[in-house]
């Protein structure tokens, strides 16, 4: 089988890493990859959302399967692309239709989609510039702190969660009338704050039936403690301690069961990943969002747990025995530290020297922003590398990690020393 894997980080490392591990896969091409993927398959200068490129490299390399990795090419139509084009049907494309991808790439459709299917999720409402006064009394309804969010895609940046009323305010003008995120706050999603532990729950699905992936937890605050910007996320722990075989039971019955169910209710397409970020209060379960791809740097933690053939599983998708295949998942503990550029998430510098690479023993290292010029890995994006290591518990799968990023280097380099600290 011939597999291109769409995106250049962590993620697209950790899918490209498993995949090239199966008997099935007979060649592997990543766009536009990294350094780390490069040692794994062929590299290939293509933006995720450059579509006729993309179909010219399928058809000239004879590609069976494409792995999307990141939102952009799904909430733009990648699927329906391939789908609608005779010469690319063939092909499998793991990853929902531009319809399912709507729920990452609106939180309104995401939010009435919950409701429609009685999902547990926090109250809310949605609002534009022309009803921004309604805004304002919904938000004066609620109790702080109060959480604004862009309806479409913000790279991230498009929540805001504010303890004061009138700055709230302010800021649902700013992102509804004068712009903040661009197009995607001309609606804003204002909802109640949901207190609780956080952690994301993923599902593998054909549309029809699913397999539920490792829970994780990520940790995005750039400094110790949960402290600091956000981030793409620091470190990650799989499995959460909590999160015992009642708890996810409790999940598949309020919240995969629905999801799945309302998806094939409304005849929305969907093949792939199915992220669910949950927050726990008590015995109480709900929705924070959803995405349709893997989180990152989740990924990194979560796939190596998976002991069974990923592309196995994907090809199930594909010819409709997914339903019929195993998923076995390892017992261990995987914990992931991310290596990050000294700044980020403000300014930071590319194009340092990383060293000793070779030097790790025991850990995995997923590249997720960086580039290989020569004899040379540079780094090339703000988060640059996971260290990714497994153990019997959160302790000493952390420890392995945290010994092996001391001895990779770069002009910069800075982790938290504390992640999982909230679980050990």
């Amino acid at each position: 089988m011939n597999v291109l894997i769409l995106g250049s980080g962590g993620r697209e490392h950790a899918f490209a890493w498993k995949v090239s591990q199966s008997s099935l896969c007979k060649k592997l091409l990543v766009a536009p990859g990294n350094a780390g993927t490069n040692e794994l398959g062929t590299n290939v200068e293509i933006g995720v959302n450059d579509f006729e490129s993309i179909k010219k490299l399928a058809l000239e390399e004879d590609i069976d399967m494409l792995i999307v990795g990141p939102e952009d090419p799904l909430v733009n139509g990648i699927f329906d692309f391939f789908n609608g084009d005779e010469s690319l049907k063939h092909i499998t494309v793991i990853g929902p239709s531009k319809q399912g991808a709507k729920l990452e790439g609106s939180k309104e459709f995401a939010k009435e989609f919950m409701q429609r299917h009685d999902i547990p999720t926090a109250k809310y409402q949605a609002f534009t510039k022309d009803n921004l006064e309604e805004g304002y009394a919904f938000l004066e309804s609620l109790n702080a702190p109060y959480v604004l969010k862009a309806d479409g895609l913000a790279a991230g940046k498009g929540v805001l969660i504010l303890e004061n009323l009138e700055e709230a305010k302010k800021q649902l003008k700013a992102m509804v009338a004068d712009a903040k995120f661009g197009k995607a706050s001309s609606t804003v999603v204002v909802e109640e704050f949901l207190s609780g532990i956080e952690l994301s729950v993923f599902v593998l699905t054909d549309g029809t039936s699913y397999k539920i992936l490792p829970s994780a937890k990520d940790y995005k605050r750039i400094g110790e403690g949960d402290t600091g910007l956000n981030t793409g996320g620091m470190g990650a722990i799989s499995p959460v301690p909590f999160a015992d075989r009642f708890f996810i039971e409790k999940v598949e019955t309020e919240i995969i069961k629905p999801t799945i169910h309302g998806l094939k209710e409304e005849g929305i397409v969907y093949h792939g990943f199915i992220f669910i970020g949950l927050i726990v209060s008590g015995n109480d379960v709900k929705v924070i969002e959803y995405n349709v791809r893997m989180g990152d740097p989740e990924t990194e933690v979560v796939i190596p747990r998976i002991k069974s053939d990923l592309l196995h599983l994907f090809q199930g998708i594909g010819d409709g025995t997914f339903s019929e295949k195993d998923l076995h998942i390892d017992e261990d503990t995987a914990a992931t530290v991310m290596l990050v550029s000294g700044g980020y998430p403000e300014k930071y510098e590319k194009r340092k020297v990383i060293a000793g690479l070779d030097d790790v023993e025991g850990s995995i290292v997923f590249h997720a922003g960086t580039k290989q010029e020569e004899d040379a890995v540079l780094t090339n994006g703000g988060r640059v590398l996971a260290v990714t290591s497994f153990g019997e518990n959160i302790e000493d799968a952390l420890n392995k990690s945290f010994v092996n990023a001391e001895k990779i280097n770069f002009e910069g380099k800075y982790y938290r020393k504390d992640i999982g600290f909230d679980l050990r």
